[in-house]
């Protein structure tokens, strides 16, 4: 895993919050799923609500990298089911461009072709049975970028540009290493020429070489390109490097955006501070883990839902649901106690 500290240092005179106009904007989203009523038998039909995402407010503008960040079960993948509009959110507005995702996603071959996905397993998103070639061709193909005879050499720029051979074509994904299977996937979402790259987990799993190897491309990719990243992670470090600003989640809720050096350097929120302190850092020992248990989504706690884990809490902590507000020009934060930068 890569150190946040150490990156965020390196890189701070080269990122700056981008201040484009917004593509994605999520507005009070909320997303509720029906589940069976905990302590019932099987046969029972009673359903619990279960607030995946509860009152999300997002905006991502043109050119900018976004690391989405959290533990599990914070609401990421449903966050970006929502942003890819294969979910309709049960409340808020949702939109890409102004209007509503599902709408963009509904007028077909605008929205699909403009934001690309690069899903956590990248070799369980490709064909088996077909080549590598052939697996990139397809979207050359189906939205009609080049002539038919162009196929193979623009899929020959697309394997150079994410550093495989051209040879690479005539081999099947099974023949691969993981870290060449995500270079292919990354190839096959560029093949679109897409505005818009969403990664899922894209570096997880890969030792730290491969990892560093691949963040580079995806930097490189984004700044010659001038797509818009977003990248969900879980790994402080991966965020630290890649993107130029941060939203992390907590039970269902950006709890605090803003410039990932900032955020990272001075968190505002109590649980991005946890965060940050559970990172490991080279030649340190652990740190002790973030006391108490994450609460179930059915059972939140009255007020702040970090309140039962939080150090800094007071007593109104208990009584009143903080909501995400302005903290300066670039930042916010859902605290009714920030910390104080130190």
């Amino acid at each position: 895993m890569l150190e946040p500290g150490m990156i965020a240092q390196t890189l701070s005179e080269t990122k700056a919050p981008a201040s484009g106009q917004p593509i994605f904007e999520l507005i009070e989203v909320e997303q509720v799923f029906e589940v069976p009523k905990p302590g019932r038998s099987l046969f029972s039909r009673e359903t619990v609500g279960l607030r995946a995402l509860d009152g999300v407010r997002l905006t991502v503008r043109k050119g900018t990298s976004l690391a989405v960040v959290g533990e599990s079960g914070s609401g990421k993948s449903t966050l970006l089911r929502v942003l890819l509009g294969l979910d309709r959110p049960t409340g808020g507005r949702a939109l890409y461009h102004s209007k509503p995702i599902l709408e963009g996603r509904a007028s077909g071959i605008a929205f699909a072709r403009d934001v690309a996905m690069v899903y956590q397993d990248a070799r369980g998103s490709l064909d088996p049975r077909m080549t590598i070639g052939a697996l990139i061709a397809e979207p050359l193909r189906h939205f009609d970028i080049v002539p038919r005879q162009d196929e193979a050499a623009r899929v020959a720029q697309l394997l150079d540009r994410v550093g495989l051979p051209a040879d690479a074509a005539d081999r099947y994904p099974s023949g691969l290493s993981g870290g060449q299977v995500r270079r292919v996937a990354i190839a096959r979402a560029l093949a679109s020429e897409p505005s818009v790259l969403v990664a899922d987990e894209a570096v997880s799993g890969l030792d730290v070489s491969t990892q560093a190897q691949l963040l580079i491309l995806l930097q490189s990719l984004q700044r010659d390109m001038g797509l818009t990243l977003i990248f969900i992670t879980h790994d402080l470090g991966v965020a630290s490097f890649l993107c130029e600003e941060i939203a992390i989640m907590y039970l269902g809720r950006i709890v605090e955006t803003g410039p990932t050096d900032a955020v990272l350097g001075a968190p505002s929120h109590p649980y991005s501070a946890a965060l940050r302190a559970a990172a490991p850092q080279f030649f340190e020992p652990l740190s002790e883990p973030l006391p108490g248990e994450i609460p179930s989504p059915l059972n939140l706690p009255a007020g702040c839902r970090f309140s039962t884990r939080c150090p800094k809490a007071q007593d109104d902590c208990r009584l009143k649901d903080p909501q995400l507000r302005k903290l300066g020009p670039q930042r916010a934060v859902a605290c009714l106690h920030p910390l104080q930068p130190q």
